[in-house]
């Protein structure tokens, strides 16, 4: 039986942890035999002393083990996964699993549903009249052998060790710790049983990692641990200082998702899919470098496949896949507001998390786990950051029900937004990539 205190000393002096200390303590604290005055004292130990890499990567096992692990074995070649940190119109896996399938790759995908500024997978997907994901894990596991894609829900007993330790972090302000931030995510990853991981590492105002540097120490952990785990690694920092796209808001981001795949999508929300579908391939190895790989996944877009697929992957999941071919069946909002500007100018700045939370008080997101979500609601912006504007043009239109929370959420939004009078220069949607 492991002595809590002493490890509490240990690490408060700076010293790392063993392997099978970490592995204990972890084991311990899910079963309740560690309280959570103990686990918070250890968990601001390693805030302020940090974790080496072993450390970390034991942390992540250990976590990873405390409960369900999915053995895709019975998938026949290479499986790969993509995890994005969050962020506002991010809706790439509704285009990007399907495109990457059909290009031949093995998608195995757990996704989550969306909380407070940033969206969820899940959420999104049930936007498809019947779709569910709620699978067994031969049933995850036929799909993909089957159609090459299939996403699932988390289970309660994924990490379980995660879930305990996220909720103490939250109410002790040991959030931000990298180590803490890569081992929470990895072990989930990991849990999945994917045999290759590409990590989208946003990096801006609607991110959680708001400047480079912390983004690339995420990246560069993640990607550790991961090559730790015996798994192939890739990680790209991508720009979240504006929305993703022009659409925010379930409904609206699925419609965006598949004019994408018609090959009509937003410049940069098409762009971000090329780059992190073309990694995917070369972890499984289809192709063996980006250039190869962008033009096969184009040629999957323009021949109209990637959109097939999208229709296959719905049905295989108890959805309608009319509506992937004909988007107007999904439901409209009430009512539209609008969001006009009030100078001449250019856009100079979207405040990127605050057009999240805008949204948020449209319905379209959760302030808390049991909110309900209004799958109507949402923004879609005409005019984003360096387009000229005139006074009177819209910028952007926001979709709701009732009044209720549309006059904040329009007050929000235009503060979010400033018209500047020179032209902002473009910025790239790939910032960086670790190896």
């Amino acid at each position: 039986m492991i002595r809590m205190n002493d490890l509490i000393r240990k690490k408060r002096d700076g010293l790392a942890l063993g392997a099978d200390e970490i592995r204990d303590m972890i084991a311990s604290y899910t079963c309740g035999d560690i309280p959570d005055y103990q686990m918070s004292a250890m968990m601001m130990a390693i805030y302020f002393n940090g974790m080496n890499r072993d450390e970390t990567l034991a942390l992540t096992l250990a976590m990873r083990d405390s409960g369900d692990t999915l053995d895709l074995s019975g998938i026949s070649g290479i499986k790969v996964d993509k995890h994005s940190t969050g962020g506002v119109g991010d809706k790439t896996s509704i285009a990007l699993a399907p495109l990457v399938a059909a290009a031949g790759a093995k998608v195995a995908k757990m996704s989550g549903r969306g909380l407070g500024h940033t969206g969820g997978t899940i959420d999104k997907l049930e936007c498809f009249p019947g779709f569910s994901t709620e699978l067994s894990e031969k049933a995850f596991i036929d799909q993909v052998n089957k159609t090459g894609l299939a996403i699932m829900g988390q289970t309660k007993d994924l990490a379980p060790a995660d879930k305990k330790l996220y909720a103490l972090r939250d109410v002790t302000a040991t959030v931000e710790q990298i180590s803490l931030i890569a081992s929470s995510v990895m072990s989930k990853k990991l849990a999945c049983g994917a045999d290759g991981i590409v990590l989208d590492v946003k990096c801006g105002s609607g991110a959680f990692m708001k400047d480079i540097s912390s983004a690339r120490a995420l990246a560069r952990e993640m990607t550790e641990i991961g090559k730790g785990a015996g798994k192939k690694m890739r990680a790209l920092i991508t720009d979240m200082d504006e929305p993703l796209g022009y659409a925010v808001g379930n409904i609206l981001e699925v419609k965006e998702a598949i004019e994408t795949l018609k090959g009509k999508g937003p410049e940069d929300f098409t762009k971000l899919c090329l780059l992190l579908g073309s990694r995917m391939l070369m972890l499984s190895g289809i192709c063996d470098d980006e250039d190869k790989a962008s033009e096969l996944l184009m040629k999957k877009i323009e021949d109209g496949s990637a959109l097939e697929k999208l229709a296959d992957f719905v049905k295989a999941q108890g959805g309608d896949e009319r509506y992937v071919y004909e988007p107007d069946r999904f439901k409209e909002a009430e009512k539209v507001t609008e969001l006009k500007a009030w100078d001449n100018g250019y856009i100079e700045k979207i405040i990127c998390d605050e057009a999240g939370f805008s949204s948020m008080l449209l319905g379209a997101g959760r302030a808390k786990k049991e909110d309900k979500i209004d799958s109507c609601a949402g923004i879609v912006f005409e005019k984003k950051k360096g387009d000229e504007v005139k006074t009177g043009d819209v910028i952007a239109r926001l979709y709701h029900g009732s009044a209720v929370g549309a006059g904040a959420s329009l007050a929000r939004l235009k503060a979010a937004v400033t018209i500047g009078t020179d032209k902002v220069p473009d910025k790239k949607i790939l910032i960086d990539e670790i190896e």
